[in-house]
């Protein structure tokens, strides 16, 4: 007798980004091709009996919507969306969420499709991840929550999320390792070109150091200084006095106003304009150190370590722009 196929089911709110749905989606339907059965039914399913448009402007008829049920659930996955952050709350969707994981075996989202999710309740007091530019307001809004901003899959129990669009795909090759084997995992990956375990973390991908600057008008000029001349000395007492303030008044009012100290901030705009340079393939980590004001190259390998997740060199390998 066949074994009924197990069906994954993934919420796609208004504005969905397309890949969330689409990648994990294909490698389900690669798992089924390497073992030459059925083994998961993907099913779309829409917050209204309508057309989903996503953010790209793609439409399509999701196959069900949060006004039908599912008889056996195995897997509930909630997709992103750039408008979860400020969208409002939709309390047909939570109840719908809600009765849906309590059938299902495991359950979870895939980018800010977390925002969405975490509002059930059913992720409190887990470790989760969500795409890096939502981490800290998830964190924000659900305090109970262990936010792994770096992580690009996180299991906790029945719950799984991950990080960033394409991390959707790193999730769902997590799952079906799971469920069918090292072997049928790594063949859907080499199949459809992807990384069975993706080095790194998600904050190589990250571009925090380019947010506006924040504080008091002279705090303001001095982050735009700094930015725009990161290998110059920015000791606390050159900063101070480059805003005619003390030393002291100067660290706690900019810890204040920017929220992080002023070394953290010289640190970020540092690692900021090495990866731009790393990027751009034409200089060594040695090289950049030095233009970038550190004593040698163990200085830059550590803050880049801290802040990206991998060293200066492994980091320009894999996103360097140059051509050999």
């Amino acid at each position: 007798m066949q074994t009924p196929p197990l069906i994954v089911a993934i919420l796609a709110p208004p504005g969905v980004q397309m890949l969330d749905v689409s990648g994990p989606a294909d490698v389900f339907a690669e798992a089924n091709r390497q073992t030459g059965r059925q083994v998961y039914r993907v099913v779309t399913v829409g917050t209204a009996p309508l057309a989903v448009t996503a953010s790209s402007g793609m439409r399509f008829l999701p196959d069900m919507s949060i006004h039908d049920e599912f008889d056996c659930l195995d897997t509930l996955l909630v997709a992103g969306s750039p408008d979860l952050a400020n969208a409002a709350v939709d309390l047909s969707v939570e109840a719908w969420l809600r009765r849906q994981a309590g059938r299902a075996r495991r359950y979870g989202s895939i980018c800010s499709g977390a925002l969405l999710f975490a509002r059930t309740g059913l992720l409190d007091g887990r470790r989760v991840t969500t795409h890096w530019k939502v981490a800290e307001l998830l964190s924000g809004r659900h305090p109970s929550l262990t936010v792994e901003a770096d992580a690009f899959v996180v299991r906790d129990g029945p719950a799984c999320t991950a990080a960033g669009v394409t991390a959707g795909m790193d999730l769902a090759i997590a799952l079906v390792e799971e469920d069918l084997g090292r072997d049928v995992a790594m063949a859907v990956a080499a199949e459809l070109v992807v990384f069975f375990r993706r080095p790194g973390g998600q904050m190589q991908f990250s571009r925090r150091g380019e947010a506006a600057p924040a504080g008091r008008g002279a705090l303001q000029e001095l982050q735009r200084y700094v930015a725009a001349h990161p290998g110059e000395d920015h000791s606390v007492a050159s900063m101070a006095a480059r805003v005619g303030m003390s030393a002291r008044h100067f660290a706690r009012i900019f810890r204040h106003d920017v929220g992080m100290t002023p070394a953290d901030f010289v640190e970020a705009m540092r690692v900021e304009a090495a990866r731009r340079l790393l990027e751009d393939g034409h200089e060594t980590p040695k090289r950049v150190a030095a233009r970038l004001g550190y004593a040698d190259a163990n200085g830059l390998r550590r803050a880049f370590v801290r802040r990206v997740g991998v060293t200066p060199a492994e980091y320009r390998k894999r996103h360097t722009h140059a051509r050999a």
